[in-house]
């Protein structure tokens, strides 16, 4: 199993699993990392004797970060009722726009596939600690319940109570994924807001869309959801004339089409969309500085798509 200090065998696969569970089950890419590391941390201080009785090292690990996460939810509650407006998840950049050569990020590791997408993480912040658990360990990552009911303390039943639970929830039967027209709908969104056209923007929204801005109380945002296509094409026009010389770019965020605001080469805003039937539906849009250390890393990439 390995002598003192060493790290399990398969490490840098077993590191990037449990980034991707911790990520899915918290909604922050710095919470994830750090939940990942002190279940590293727990390994270490094992004594080398405890180590080599551990079978499967990897479900260790997943059962200790797991576990790690279901406390950092159960704490994230009482912060978020602190937190200064509304709380989104922290965006995720494409893979290539974050590595620049670099094999160490944690981004690095993610897989960015429909369970990432914002509206989904969106649905599993609506969840309890428990359900969240029990269903991003069941449905996304496929562990069955006899596991999850050790990492839970409760019987397999009930784990799958939980999940039963949580699937009720609107949005997660089927997690969204990024139609054809998808990336078409964002850029024209772009071309209406540089142009600061009303009408444009107001065809291009759902007549009951709704915004939501999360600055964290670090950077302006609207404190609470701005609904009605009308009311948020105002917003949006409104903002354009009060961000000069900010450079709008077509960019992946957690692997859908979305747009990122970069000034002076630093990105101050990420947006991502829901959209359903040609319109769109959500807007989500992060400004915490601190949720965007990712993409000030990368600069927001270079890619295509930024005209």
């Amino acid at each position: 199993m390995g002598t003192a200090g060493e790290a399990p065998a398969g490490a840098a696969g077993e590191r990037r699993l449990l980034i991707n569970v911790a990520y899915r089950l918290l909604g922050s890419l710095v919470e994830a990392e750090d939940a990942v590391q002190d279940a590293y941390a727990r390994w270490y201080a094992l004594p080398p004797g405890r180590r080599e009785e551990i079978v499967s090292p990897g479900a260790w690990l997943t059962t200790v970060t797991s576990r790690i996460c279901l406390d950092v939810l159960g704490s994230a509650r009482a912060r978020r009722e602190r937190y200064v407006g509304a709380w989104l998840p922290e965006p995720l950049p494409d893979r290539d726009e974050w590595n620049h050569g670099r094999n160490t990020d944690p981004a690095d590791q993610m897989v960015l596939d429909e369970s990432v997408d914002t509206a989904f993480l969106v649905v599993l912040e609506s969840m309890t600690p428990a359900e969240r658990v029990a269903f991003v360990l069941h449905d996304v990552f496929r562990y069955p319940f006899a596991e999850i009911a050790d990492i839970l303390d409760r019987t397999p039943a009930a784990c799958r109570q939980l999940a039963s639970s949580a699937r009720r929830r609107p949005g997660t039967a089927h997690p969204p994924r990024a139609g054809a027209g998808r990336a078409e709908v964002i850029r024209n969104i772009k071309r209406a807001w540089r142009s600061k056209d009303i009408a444009a923007l107001v065809g291009l929204l759902d007549p009951s869309a709704v915004m939501t801005s999360d600055g964290g109380g670090l950077a302006g945002a609207a404190l609470r959801p701005i609904e009605g296509r009308r009311n948020i094409a105002a917003y949006m026009t409104a903002i354009a004339d009060r961000a000069p010389g900010l450079e709008l770019l077509e960019r992946s965020v957690n692997g859908a089409p979305g747009l990122v605001g970069r000034r002076a080469g630093t990105v101050v805003t990420v947006a991502s969309f829901g959209v359903s039937e040609g319109r769109v539906t959500r807007i989500w849009v992060v400004r915490n500085p601190e949720k965007l250390r990712a993409w000030t890393r990368t600069g927001g990439g270079q890619g295509p798509g930024t005209g």
